[in-house]
């Protein structure tokens, strides 16, 4: 009854607090015999790396990931996994705990405090504890494994809206997202967003973002009817990480405002047999079950609940009172909830890929 896990053959449980010496996942469902090194995984984790622009908090984080178990040299002496657990270690290095030590009874209006004292009797007041986006580096890090078991996907995502600032979908480019700080596909948006997050930053607020991730070589097949339907289980992942309000598959809400006819994904004979489509407003998933065309989806984060400006809040004891948070916070945490957004579509699919090869074969 925890809730700390996710998925099914392919599972993670993170655990650890934002102030707590340590964070980390233990995988399970990992298949044998997949070459592994720390490496690999790190390159991840040093995208959603705190730290690395002034759009993002500045707490200093190297993030470096151990691998605890779960690895093996096989007869040509490299690191491949064994089958068996594999635990993931990030020590924390830079926490400031005493940074909250004056809110420590008092709720931060839009943050999970009330409701964990509310559940649980108890709260972790620094930094949020267990309801901390720092939690989500465990699951950057079970990514990186995920997707070396479906190694023929690729994975990217990208921040496509700032605030009410969105990109020009006609100048969109993958490559542009590896030459800013901002994972930004339309150069032209970039200095844009630069300067009104500058703004936003200076003023000690905070700003909301659309990410969205795209997933590419995803065959045909892989989910499942009604209740293990892979836009469900993708939803569900997209939802659960910090800050997410909403999720949308494809033309998502805006298929509201389609027809029938301009909604329907129409097919024609594929030069290789199989259907070619001519529009993708499912996102790649009809009932349940992948098309064979690129996976779609895109998120929307909530602007930072840790501002700097008074907020009118209560403390535990039911008295009215005002707080204003100290720390290191990121002017719009969407910027770093990109690599994130991947690591849960590919825990997701990898998933999904060994349910549909238990299944199937």
């Amino acid at each position: 009854m925890s809730h700390n896990s996710f998925g099914h053959l392919f599972r993670v449980t993170t655990f650890g607090e934002s102030h707590g010496p340590a964070i980390g996942v233990v995988i399970d469902g990992c298949p044998p015999r997949i070459p592994l090194r720390a490496e690999e995984i790190q390159a991840f984790l040093d995208k959603r790396r705190p730290g690395q622009s002034r759009f993002t908090t500045q707490r200093r984080e190297p993030d470096a990931v151990k691998i605890l178990s779960g690895v093996f040299a096989d007869d040509a002496g490299q690191d491949v996994t064994t089958g068996t657990p594999i635990a993931l270690l990030i020590e924390n290095a830079d926490q400031r705990s005493k940074d909250y030590a004056d809110i420590a009874d008092t709720y931060r209006p839009g943050h999970a405090d009330y409701t964990y004292d509310a559940k649980y009797g108890v709260r972790d007041w620094r930094g949020g504890g267990r309801s901390s986006a720092r939690e989500t580096a465990a699951r950057v890090a079970a990514g990186a494994v995920a997707r070396k078991i479906i190694a023929g996907v690729c994975i990217r995502g990208a921040l496509v809206q700032v605030g009410p600032y969105k990109i020009n979908r006609a100048r969109f480019d993958w490559r542009e997202v590896e030459r800013n700080a901002l994972f930004c596909p339309d150069a032209h948006s970039t200095p844009r967003w630069e300067d009104y997050l500058d703004g936003v930053r200076k003023s000690g607020s905070s700003i909301g973002a659309v990410v969205e991730v795209v997933a590419e070589g995803v065959p045909a097949g892989w989910g499942a009817p009604v209740y293990g339907k892979l836009d469900a289980d993708l939803a569900g992942a997209l939802m659960s990480i910090n800050a997410v309000k909403g999720v949308e598959i494809g033309a998502g809400f805006a298929a509201a405002e389609l027809s029938g006819e301009g909604n329907a994904d129409e097919m024609r004979a594929g030069a290789d047999g199989k259907p070619a489509f001519l529009s993708n407003h499912a996102g790649g998933i009809l009932g349940g079950i992948s098309t064979g065309q690129p996976i779609v989806a895109r998120f929307a984060v909530k602007p930072t609940s840790s501002i700097l400006t008074p907020r009118r809040t209560v403390d535990r004891h039911g008295n009215e009172t005002e707080i204003v948070t100290k720390g290191r916070h990121d002017p719009c945490v969407g910027i770093r909830a990109v690599p994130v957004g991947e690591a849960m579509m590919a825990i997701v699919l990898a998933d999904h890929f060994l349910r549909h090869r238990g299944q199937v074969g």
